[in-house]
């Protein structure tokens, strides 16, 4: 049985949860562009994790995970600002801020022990 992959599974499931959100904003009829840096930056998380996964050497998956380590930084400023401009209930931001926080930290500390070259 294959053990599944903790941060490939937060980041897809996340990923989701961004579209999702990003469906609901537009039939609320907000303002497209700013709801395309969030789908932008929140799908980009899982996508650039997946690809790294296939990095063909370990300065490649640290080069692309490095990538993926400042989308959900960016995704977090959208739904800050998303938040503060009233475009998004506080509580809801709240959630999906929680979750690109602790992206970040599993992120942070897969790329710093990838670069001691410990597992």
């Amino acid at each position: 049985m294959k053990q599944e992959n903790l941060i490939l599974t937060k980041t897809y499931d996340f990923g989701l949860r961004v579209l999702k959100l990003y469906l609901h904003l537009r039939k609320k009829k907000v303002d497209p562009g700013i709801c395309q840096q969030l789908l932008r930056s929140g799908t980009s998380v899982g996508a650039n994790t997946e690809e790294a996964a296939g990095g063909s050497s370990r300065k490649d998956f640290i080069n692309k995970l490095q990538i993926a380590y400042r989308e959900p930084r960016e995704t977090r400023y959208w739904l800050r600002l998303m938040r503060d401009a009233q475009l998004l209930e506080a509580k809801f931001a709240e959630s999906f801020i929680s979750d690109c926080e602790e992206i970040i930290k599993i992120l942070t500390a897969i790329i710093n022990s990838s670069k001691r070259g410990t597992p």
